[in-house]
């Protein structure tokens, strides 16, 4: 087994080609985060939501206006805490948010992010057509679209180089017939063998290098656990991979001991599809909640207190349920009645384990 190559996104070079996927709500803070980059790989923070349980917000707040501003306001300080915070931990480690372009507060995120010194950007849930706008003012600040098709990457390179005379630093690449949390493809097209990284990878890698000619990582996500993985996805052209799901039965992980042995527990066939207020399917692992959502109880919360995506069914036409608070629900410990997302590989897990030890078994 060969050695694994370092990784470079833009004037970053990673000792490994592991970048921690972001995870919210607070699943994967500053503490994940501060430990995969201590071990050479790349930590990311995810930047949903991060004010709803902070010090910055009251939930009570009855004056609705005034309570969404305060969210938006605490989401901002938050960031900025757990930035600081993964930077004490990890003074020297590449470090970077994941940032959802449906977010209402999504360029004020970035923003921040770019800001208080984060190593680079990864953005998904919608194209982030703006985001060289959002960051100008900081060069050394790596941006890293999500794409799930060759299609989606040449809209980006053609928009951000015809606007901004640049192009992305590198592009995670997710398969949505393996990936976890909210998936970029319709129900409808999940299991199409097109979207598998077989087909996207080498095609999105020749397009690059023939069409754009640069070198531009493409990082592969969604399905990849073990070295095997790491090495499949190398062989295809990618330079990199992401992995989130591994990395939620480690000891490191943000998320409350009760989420991740949820994970540790859980079995293949326990992994399922449901239906998301932001109008795309996620992957999850079934519970009271999921059961409730599948079967489209009327049980559950469908009052919109935050106003926090730009595109949601439960605010507009209250069908589903508060994602925001169903998430939460769950990264605090509420393991029955909130949402655990999970990619294709859960109930792999035999043990919780230190990130240090983990990267040593992946890299080895």
């Amino acid at each position: 087994m060969a050695f694994l190559p370092s990784l470079q996104i833009g004037q970053h070079l990673a000792r490994y080609p592991i970048v921690q996927g972001g995870m919210g709500i607070r699943i994967s803070g500053a503490q994940l985060a501060a430990a995969v980059a201590n071990t050479g790989g790349i930590g990311i923070i995810s930047a949903a939501a991060l004010g709803l349980n902070s010090p910055y917000f009251d939930i009570n707040q009855p004056n609705g206006r005034k309570r969404r501003e305060q969210f938006f306001e605490a989401n901002r300080l938050a960031l900025i805490d757990e930035i600081r915070k993964a930077r004490t931990l990890s003074p020297t480690g590449i470090l970077g948010i994941n940032a959802m372009v449906v977010a209402q507060d999504y360029e004020t995120l970035v923003r921040t992010a770019a800001e208080e010194g984060v190593n680079l950007i990864i953005s998904g849930a919608g194209l982030p057509l703006q985001l060289p706008e959002y960051t100008a003012a900081y060069p050394k600040v790596a941006l890293v679209p999500i794409v799930s098709s060759t299609r989606a990457a040449r809209i980006m390179c053609r928009k951000w180089e015809r606007q901004y005379g640049r192009l992305p630093d590198a592009f995670v690449v997710e398969n949505p017939n393996s990936a976890g949390g909210h998936l970029g493809a319709k129900l409808e097209e999940l299991g199409d063998r097109a979207l598998e990284a077989e087909q996207v990878i080498p095609e999105l890698v020749t397009y690059l290098q023939q069409e754009v000619g640069q070198t531009i990582p493409v990082i592969a996500a969604g399905g990849v656990w073990d070295r095997v993985d790491i090495d499949r996805m190398l062989a295809l052209g990618a330079s990199g991979v992401q992995i989130g799901t591994r990395f939620i039965t480690t000891n490191e992980c943000d998320a409350d001991i009760r989420y991740k042995e949820f994970h540790l527990h859980a079995k293949p066939e326990d992994v399922v599809i449901i239906s998301s207020p932001v109008g795309l399917p996620g992957r999850a692992l079934r519970n009271a909640f999921v059961e409730k959502a599948i079967a489209g109880s009327p049980d559950l919360e469908k009052r919109c207190l935050f106003n926090c995506l730009h595109a949601c069914k439960c605010r507009d036409e209250q069908q589903y349920y508060c994602i925001v608070q169903a998430l939460d629900k769950a990264a605090r410990g509420d393991i029955e009645n909130g949402l655990i997302f999970s990619g294709s590989n859960a109930g792999r897990a035999k043990h919780m384990m230190p990130v240090a030890e983990l990267m040593a078994e992946l890299v080895a």
